[in-house]
């Protein structure tokens, strides 16, 4: 990926003209071989109603606005692969929500089908009904996933958006880059990877990466570039003899090695506690063949006895996603082989066709979709299908969907059978219950067990890949809460969520009848009024919540005693109103509060105001980290570090509660911080560590604890500093230790 720099914008007028007139000739240039007849008048004027729609304003860089959704048009169709609709959907996605422009005017002008799709794009200014813990991000997305399941392009329309506001965020706020960067992590990425767009998901990878841990992105930047030169001699030397033997067998391909992602760099060397230079698998071999749609598969596996006959393969890392492609339609040969000098290489062999699917997903889908689709390329129209069947459950509560719907999307896939012999996908860790539900809800609402490969198994036993699953039903079964500790998937989530409230609601008419005849009795009416003091009084957050509890007994309609009535309205006991409101503080209130002591270590905002806050314990943030505050609905205000586990959802779904925040001097404080080291268990290392850290460096310990085995050691220390830059001395020090191999902060806690 390409490092994108923003210079300081400072073009007059006329060098504006000329700059937004190479961006629109260079769309043209792009559509050249998709324009039909008429469809270039179309494009022009869907550019002019833009440039107009936005003559007067400007990005936060400085430069016009147009310039965006034309490079937004641009992504879609160079780089997506769509044609002429999305580019002038594209050109039009922020002329709605902008400006005076209505849809009415978009269909008077395009036609229905572009407004529905720019319907599907304008963002959300005004949610009707906002749940207190449901934010407009989440209701947007839920919005446009709606229209995905109608019309994909709403989708890869936004995320060539949201590419493009990633590659250009250098000219935006910290705290407005966090919170994009974290949304982006959050959601856009894992769709990006769902349908199939691998490019445009590494680098919104990247480009998050760069903004929310910039030490650690230009740090493998650094690194790559310093060992780029050793990278291409080792490729040219793995390839030659690969090369050779193809070009005798008579194939038409291309070879080469492509650097792995950053971000995906920086997974490895954290999950596997390896810094950079430790990191082998750099790069990956791509082999790409030119063959037709009838030998390639015969043609792929061919190519892999060749790569195998030169090095050998790991037989545990072979992926056959040939015979049966992802559900994204993604088909590709991987395998991980020993090269040279004792390197693991992973190689890639693909045809074109696969390859072009692997570059454009959905889009390259929809190419080869015509005549009769395949059974492969009907594989993201089920997703979608499984998809509207999601979305179609009402009363979902919105950030549970979210989460829920995130978890389908990065997770690894595997493949089950119905008796039939039928193929269903479904994400590891999936039990037979999801299984029921993915056929259909019903057989999941009745399901009471399952035979896998014959056996019967409960609802809660994981399914695991080849496993042929018939599901037993009952026509007494109903869904119970605890399904939802066992099952993964997003459509059974919300189904059993759906027919719990079913079930809640038909109880809760019971009990609404019931409060009804009390409240006839007490000769006040059952009004909006009367029922929310009910509520207040219950601490019940719903009408529906209150009914159900006085249907199953745990409300005393007796309790309704303690209440005046004064003409035809209810009024709680002044006692219990004093108990409701004296523990509850506002977070404004929370604000206004006296700081604790030490407050002064942290600064909000422009100002020096002190506030209360916490330091969250998941990340143990010190002075030095990159830090955010948060408001908490209970808790008041806490500090989390930018790279905490927590940090991507917190600000993506709650971006409105962030506090813009920094570090104040202060050396007078310290703060526990903790570091795990790995290494030889040699005589006396022990009191090599302990004589840095309490002699050398003096630094207070809390802890030490040392495990031994086979001659390695793993050790934790918790010890009390003053700062990060404190923290990576005492690192730097312990790592220079002889038999020291790795010195590393523990990982933040989820």
């Amino acid at each position: 990926m390409e490092t994108i720099t923003v210079d300081k914008y400072n073009l007059n007028e006329e060098e504006e003209k000329k700059l937004i007139l190479r961006e629109y000739r260079a769309l043209l240039r792009a559509l050249k071989t998709r324009l039909k007849k008429g469809d270039k008048a179309l494009v022009r004027r869907a550019f002019e109603i833009a440039a107009d729609a936005h003559i007067d304003m400007r990005r936060k860089s400085g430069e016009p606005y147009i310039l965006h959704p034309l490079a937004v048009a641009r992504i879609v169709v160079e780089e997506i692969g769509l044609g002429v609709t999305s580019s002038i959907c594209a050109l039009l996605h922020d002329v709605v929500e902008d400006t005076e422009m209505t849809l009415e005017d978009i269909t008077r002008e395009f036609g229905a089908s572009y407004a529905k799709i720019i319907d599907g794009l304008t963002k959300i200014s005004n949610v009707v009904d906002l749940k207190a813990d449901t934010t407009i991000q989440a209701e947007n997305f839920r919005k446009i996933l709606l229209t995905l399941a109608d019309d994909p392009r709403v989708i890869l329309i936004k995320l060539a958006d949201r590419l493009h506001n990633m590659r250009t965020l250098e000219s935006m706020s910290r705290e407005k880059q966090l919170k994009i960067s974290s949304e982006t992590t959050y959601i856009y990425s894992p769709l990006a990877h769902r349908l199939g767009l691998y490019e445009i998901k590494s680098e919104l990878e990247d480009l998050a990466l760069k903004y929310t841990q910039p030490e650690v992105y230009w740090e493998i930047v650094q690194g790559l570039k310093e060992t780029k030169r050793e990278r291409s001699r080792y490729i040219n030397e793995f390839i030659r003899p690969i090369k050779e033997e193809l070009t005798a067998q008579g194939f038409e391909f291309e070879i080469y090695g492509r650097p792995k992602a950053i971000h995906s760099i920086w997974n490895k060397m954290r999950t596997k506690h390896v810094a950079f230079d430790e990191v082998y698998d750099l790069f990956a071999i791509r082999i790409i063949l030119k063959s037709t749609p009838e030998r390639e598969k015969e043609d792929c596996w061919k190519v892999y006895s060749i790569v195998t006959n030169f090095y050998k393969p790991s037989p545990e890392r072979l992926r056959d996603w040939i015979s049966v492609p992802k559900g994204n339609g993604y088909e590709a040969l991987h395998t991980t082989v020993m090269g040279i000098g004792g390197r693991w290489v992973e190689v890639q062999i693909r045809s074109s066709r696969m390859n072009e699917i692997a570059e454009k997903g959905l889009a390259a889908h929809w190419k080869y979709k015509e005549g009769a689709p395949s059974a492969q390329e009907s594989k993201l129209d089920s997703w979608l299908q499984h998809l509207r069947d999601t979305l179609s459950s009402p009363d979902t509560d919105t950030l549970d969907f979210l989460q829920d719907f995130k978890l389908d999307l990065f997770t690894e896939e595997i493949y089950i059978y119905t008796p039939k012999g039928d193929m269903r996908v479904l994400p590891k860790g999936a039990t037979a219950l999801d299984f029921a539900f993915d056929i259909h809800s019903e057989l999941g609402a009745r399901c009471i067990g399952a035979k896998v490969n014959y056996r019967l198994v409960p609802l809660s036993h994981e399914i695991k890949s080849g496993d042929q699953v018939e599901i037993i039903t009952s026509s007494k079964q109903k869904p119970s809460e605890d399904w939802l500790s066992f099952v993964t998937t997003a459509k059974a989530k919300s189904r059993i969520k759906y027919y719990l409230k079913e079930e809640k609601r038909k109880i809760a008419e019971d009990g609404k009848g019931m409060l009804q005849r009390k409240l006839e009795h007490m000769k006040v009416p059952l009004s909006a009024h009367n029922v929310n003091e009910l509520c207040a009084h219950f601490k019940k957050p719903s009408p529906l919540d209150l009914y159900y509890a006085v249907a199953v007994g745990s409300i005393d309609l007796k309790d309704l005693k303690a209440f005046t009535v004064t003409g035809d309205k209810l009024v709680q006991p002044p006692k219990e109103v004093k108990l409701e409101t004296k523990h509850l503080v506002s977070d404004e209130d929370l604000m206004k509060q006296k700081p604790a002591k030490g407050a002064e270590l942290i600064i909000f905002g422009e100002s020096s105001d002190k506030i209360l806050y916490k330091l969250a314990q998941c990340c143990q943030p010190i002075p030095g980290d990159d830090v955010f505050g948060f408001v908490t609905s209970g808790e008041g205000l806490k500090i989390h570090r930018t790279d905490c586990p927590n940090a991507a959802q917190l600000l993506a779904n709650y971006g409105h509660r962030v506090v813009k925040t920094k570090w104040a001097k202060n050396k007078e404080i310290s703060f526990l911080s903790g570091v795990r080291i790995i290494g030889l268990d040699d005589v006396g290392v022990i009191q090599k560590i302990t004589n840095v850290i309490s002699g050398e460096l003096k630094m207070n310990m809390r802890s030490l604890s040392i495990d031994s085995h086979d001659g390695v050691f793993e050790g934790t220390i918790m010890v009390y500093v003053h700062d990060r830059e404190e923290l990576d001395r005492l690192c730097q020090r312990l790592g220079n230790l002889e038999g020291i191999n790795t010195v590393e902060r523990l990982e933040a806690q989820s």
